[in-house]
């Protein structure tokens, strides 16, 4: 399966790849002092039980304090916080779950120690429950991924195409109901903490991809909480997304051939195009190659056309590709892989991307692949 098999993964997951590092526990408040509160009982919990409590800062997860529990699995957590922010309580890797906390809260945990991330609810925070929701979803995305991504790679192995694209629909599909559900939920809680993080990580909700309703939520966010840091890091986060929206003519891009004539994207007016950006190196590049090709024979004669830049650095390699896999269309490079000027106009963080440009340049389509591509050309060639 393409790369995006790998973009709903569980939230716990996400962030508990990020670093861990050890800090103070300065936050600690005596009992009836101003700060948030966590009150917890974990059942099959053993007496002495450690319990760690950690700060999402920075994308690294920040060591705040360590309880332990007594004989009925009970433990308090007291300490401050600057503003709004996501925490974790950990027992041990397979044992964690994220929870929201500000200094008016006062949370109340209860859960399975030995299956904590599976079993657990939250009472006295309307963002951890929210948090709980989110994890939630992808939990059960994730778990139909898996069996997806099983069928996918059992059929590819015996070479059976035609069932390879119909179980690449169904992930697709259920891609689109997972983002549905999440964006429901922000969309229910737009100026919450859970919902800048949630459109902050492409892995839960891709900003790029529903840039509008992105920025509908930051602009809630910033009259609600201005000078919050998680409002100022979504805000960040869609700025350079800006300029490649849904909507806005497309950055022209000056590339040459591999024959060494300089061909811009604007020369191509007039027609569909397909910017796609992928490279000789890059595996789920090469496997959606062939859609692109069949697409393209169905579609050229009709006013649509493919311009590929590549984030090759080889020439030969780059050539040998385009041959091998009869990507009879357009192609541009600089030859500098990441660093490529096109790539960094458009934000190109991970290949294959595309933009489906109209006759005017605009970009009405991002990331089109399989046969959603077929179908957005079918309805706007029909």
């Amino acid at each position: 399966m393409k790369y995006p098999m790998t973009s709903l993964i569980l939230v716990a997951s996400l962030l508990s790849a990020a670093a861990c590092t050890d800090a103070s526990s300065s936050n600690t408040t005596a009992a009836g002092g101003p700060g948030f509160e966590i009150t917890g009982q974990l059942r099959n919990a053993a007496a002495g039980t450690k319990v760690y409590l950690s700060e999402l800062t920075n994308n690294q997860f920040v060591s705040r304090d360590t309880a332990t529990t007594d004989a009925q699995g009970r433990f308090t957590f007291r300490g401050t916080a600057a503003e709004a922010g996501l925490y974790q309580i950990k027992l041990n890797e397979p044992n964690q779950v994220l929870l929201a906390l500000d200094n008016q809260t006062k949370l109340q945990l209860t859960g399975d120690a030995q299956k904590l991330s599976a079993d657990y609810s939250v009472k006295g925070s309307k963002d951890s429950e929210m948090l709980q929701q989110l994890t939630g979803h992808m939990q059960r995305a994730n778990g139909q991924m898996q069996g997806i991504m099983q069928r996918y790679q059992t059929n590819a192995q015996a070479g059976r195409q035609d069932s390879m694209q119909r179980i690449e629909a169904q992930f697709y599909t259920v891609q689109a109901r997972n983002t549905a559900a999440l964006k429901a939920l922000v969309r229910k809680n737009p100026t919450s903490v859970v919902s800048a993080f949630a459109l902050s990580n492409p892995q839960i909700i891709n900003a790029d991809e529903n840039f509008g309703f992105a920025d509908s939520v930051a602009t809630q966010l910033k009259k609600a909480q201005p000078n919050a840091s998680y409002t100022k890091s979504l805000v960040q986060t869609l700025e350079p997304l800006r300029k490649t929206a849904v909507g806005t003519v497309a950055p022209d891009i000056k590339l040459a051939t591999p024959e060494g004539k300089t061909v811009s994207l604007s020369s191509l007016r007039g027609k569909y195009v397909l910017l796609d950006f992928w490279a000789s190196w890059c595996g789920p590049c090469r496997q959606e190659n062939p859609n692109v090709v069949r697409t393209y024979q169905q579609y050229k004669d009709k006013k649509f056309t493919v311009y590929g830049v590549s984030l090759d650095q080889d020439k030969g390699k780059w050539e040998k590709a385009i041959q091998a896999d009869g990507l009879t269309w357009t192609h541009v490079s600089d030859l500098k892989g990441w660093q490529s000027a096109a790539g960094q106009a458009y934000g190109v963080q991970s290949i294959p991307m595309n933009f489906l440009l109209d006759p005017q340049g605009r970009i009405i389509a991002k990331n089109l692949r399989g046969e959603a591509l077929t179908a957005k050309l079918a309805s706007v060639l029909k």
